[in-house]
């Protein structure tokens, strides 16, 4: 197993001053750079519709001038948890009010968000940390504010899983997010056998109090997968440690760890998709969309020809007349 930490910050050499990392009078540029930046963003009101607003995951330098911006003139923020992103907003000294949209937010929540949206008014959605929509509520929001014609506006920053993915030494040209993986022993084995096919690097959130069982499933599932453990990205005790499910599993019993989580799995090699394959993914697609459609999907998806998808799509078809 290989773990990776972050360098600690260099002490400054004993004889002599203290020394800044970078000399004053660059500083001074950088921050006239920054504020004639904020100064462009402040000369126009914000427009109205929905904003989502990424956030630190952890070092608030991470931070945007454009998020800043947004956090602070648009005309309603909604947060997960009031507390926690107070302390965002307090370390900036953004002094406003903070209204909640969570998991648990029901539908008249939605509904009075959408009859700011139907006003005119710009609205800010931000999640605890990251990216709001990934693994976290608003999707259900954002799918209501397009379908009336509301404009949603993405303000990109932090994203624990690009974070993860690219630190890590796996495949980053595809990759697969898969959330949290089900609780339950044999759901997780279930959801991971479904994926063994995908063509790419397998990305999830995962807990503290769960790492274990997962790693268990996956030991099971992808014993010879090279498998990433990414834990407080951005963090004071960032690390990243790689090696098999049952090479981690036994670090961890020795040295459990803790924070926020990104499980990584890199993808299998490639196998050539047999014809029961193809067959299997057709039927699945063709469920949802046209036989041109699954005929597309699938024969990229799987890299075979499309005249063998198209042939076995047929015959699918004609089974079901």
């Amino acid at each position: 197993m290989t773990k990776r930490r972050p360098p600690k910050n260099p002490q400054p050499d004993a004889v002599g001053d203290a020394r800044s990392a970078i000399d004053a009078e660059r500083a001074a540029a950088l921050l006239a750079a920054v504020s004639r930046q904020f100064d462009k963003l402040n000369a126009t009101p914000l427009d109205p519709g929905l904003f989502l607003v990424s956030t630190p995951i952890g070092n608030l330098s991470d931070i945007s001038i454009r998020v800043l911006f947004v956090l602070a003139s648009a005309d309603r923020v909604y947060c997960e948890d009031t507390r926690h992103s107070r302390k965002l907003f307090s370390a900036f000294d953004i002094g406003r009010k903070l209204e909640t949209y969570h998991d648990f937010s029901g539908e008249s929540d939605r509904e009075r968000i959408l009859d700011a949206l139907r006003e005119g008014k710009s609205v800010a959605l931000i999640s605890d940390a990251g990216t709001p929509l990934i693994a976290d509520p608003g999707y259900k929001l954002v799918r209501d504010a397009v379908s009336e014609g509301v404009r949603v506006f993405p303000v990109p920053g932090a994203s624990a899983i690009l974070s993860a993915l690219v630190a890590s030494g796996l495949p980053t040209d595809r990759f697969f997010f898969g959330g949290f993986l089900p609780q339950k022993d044999g759901a997780r084995l279930e959801a991971l056998e479904a994926m063994r096919a995908v063509p790419g690097t397998l990305v999830f959130y995962e807990t503290p109090s769960r790492i274990e069982a997962a790693l268990a499933a996956i030991e099971t599932v992808y014993p010879e997968r090279t498998v990433a453990v990414a834990r407080e990205l951005t963090k004071l005790h960032e690390t990243i440690a790689k090696g098999t499910a049952r090479d981690l599993a036994a670090a961890f019993e020795v040295e459990p760890p803790q924070g926020e989580i990104v499980l990584l799995i890199a993808p299998g090699e490639a196998v050539a998709a047999t014809e029961a394959d193809v067959e299997n993914a057709l039927r699945a697609a063709l469920k949802t969309v046209t036989l041109k459609e699954a005929v597309e999907d699938v024969s990229k998806g799987l890299g075979v020809a499309k005249k063998m998808a198209y042939n076995l799509a047929l015959k699918i078809k004609g089974e079901a007349s």
